[in-house]
């Protein structure tokens, strides 16, 4: 993949956006709360509403019906895109929501898939489910994934240079679920099966005359592996008493999941990692959506040796969000701190368009130590298009600003954290 080192621009072309939306949980549903972080929804306006003032017709959303049990809401997003690190792409994005029990104290639950093909051949077929039982007494998590992904590595440490990036070919096949238990009120403990696979990986242009931090990571290794083999179990907690877990204005966030791979299940060596995600959000308003929300993720490595496009990097977080202001793999370490501030507010008063501004900073280890030495700070602002008003789910579509240069567009559909 050709290093990509100039403005970025993207747009995102939305050419359908189904009308039998997905119901998740709103803030104003919940009667315990003193403060209406949002607009009732009678009020609110989104793309479904500008879609159907446009052609004149009705909207046919049937509010009585949407804790019905096992009631599907789909929502359907062909689009376009430009980001860092898939140049121009053509994405098919599936979202459905659903309840399991009619009893209104329920969580959403919903399935998510989608398909995309980038300019540099790159394949993502993404399969995640997040689902909860009656009583919200288990939440099973999924997360499958197949990617033939031409990725853009700069080399290990948080102190490498832009213009020195090149591109690691390899396939990948993600398997990882999780069942958590409910222990006391928004509080659950539980165990998973994480798998990750890797083929045909293989260095494309590396730098000449020298050995690559991907080479000297393996004790001078070749540069091509047939495959790379990550598997274990999984411990993991979770706390989570926000009232609206796509778009969320205000509660708690946190999960550990602790990580140990293990040969005799397949994995090529043993090694440990854990990840910690904390995030708090508050609201600032009474009458309309004003929030600062907080994200502190630690991505630690506790011991061996991770394969080297396992470790902790840029935008290799569970749902590749973090450090806007940087291309995907733009560091990597064994150490990794994050965190982001972010404040969102409406531009317009029915909700339809929104704003945030944002500003992020990671720590890195050097190249071969665990000591935390690096700071790489990124900062921006983007806009808020509201997809869905019963959910809250957004068309987020940022500009970042990192250092040396480093710069571009990123877009995600649902708030970035």
């Amino acid at each position: 993949m050709k290093h990509i080192n100039r403005n970025y621009f993207l747009i995102l072309i939305l050419c359908c956006f189904c009308s039998n939306q997905v119901a998740a949980q709103s803030p104003v549903e919940d009667t315990a709360s003193k403060l209406i972080v949002s607009a009732p929804e009678s009020n609110q306006k989104d793309l479904v509403d500008v879609y159907h003032t446009f052609f004149k017709k009705n909207r046919e959303d049937n509010l009585d019906t949407k804790h019905e049990p096992w009631k599907f809401h789909f929502a359907n997003v062909p689009a376009v895109g430009y980001t860092l690190q898939t140049g121009w792409a053509g994405i098919l994005a599936s979202n459905i929501g659903f309840y399991t029990t009619s009893d209104t104290t329920a969580k959403v639950s919903n399935m998510q898939a989608s398909i995309a093909y980038s300019e540099f051949n790159q394949t993502i077929l993404p399969f995640q489910a997040n689902i909860w039982t009656a009583k919200n007494k288990y939440n099973i998590i999924i997360d499958w994934r197949y990617m033939d992904y031409p990725s853009e590595t700069f080399g290990l440490g948080g102190h490498t240079e832009l213009n020195n990036g090149y591109t690691i070919n390899f396939s990948y096949a993600k398997i990882h679920q999780s069942v958590l238990k409910e222990v006391t009120k928004n509080f659950l403990l539980g165990a998973g099966f994480f798998y990750d696979y890797m083929w045909n990986i293989k260095e494309v242009n590396p730098p000449s005359n020298v050995k690559t931090s991907f080479q000297r990571y393996d004790n001078n290794g070749p540069t091509v592996l047939d495959k790379s083999v990550s598997s274990g179990f999984a411990l993991r907690t979770q706390y989570d008493d926000r009232l609206n877990q796509i778009n969320s204005s205000n509660g708690w966030y946190a999960a550990a999941i602790y990580r140990p791979n293990y040969t005799w299940l397949g994995s090529d060596n043993n090694w440990e990692t854990v990840q910690i995600d904390i995030r708090k959000y508050i609201p600032l308003s009474k009458n309309r959506h004003s929030v600062l929300a907080f994200w502190n993720l630690e991505w630690l490595t506790l011991s061996g040796k991770p394969p080297y496009l396992m470790l902790p990097s840029t935008g290799w977080d569970d749902n590749f969000n973090m450090g806007r202001g940087y291309i995907q793999g733009r560091f990597r370490a064994k150490q990794l701190v994050y965190f982001e501030s972010e404040y969102r507010f409406d531009i317009v008063q029915n909700g339809l368009i929104g704003g945030v501004v944002f500003a992020n900073v990671q720590s890195y280890s050097s190249q071969f130590s665990k000591e935390l030495r690096y700071n790489e700070m990124g900062y921006g602002a983007g806009l808020r298009i509201k997809l869905n008003k019963l959910s809250g789910a957004n068309l987020c579509i940022d500009y970042g600003i990192g250092t040396d240069g480093s710069k571009g567009f990123f877009v995600n559909l649902g708030e970035v954290f």
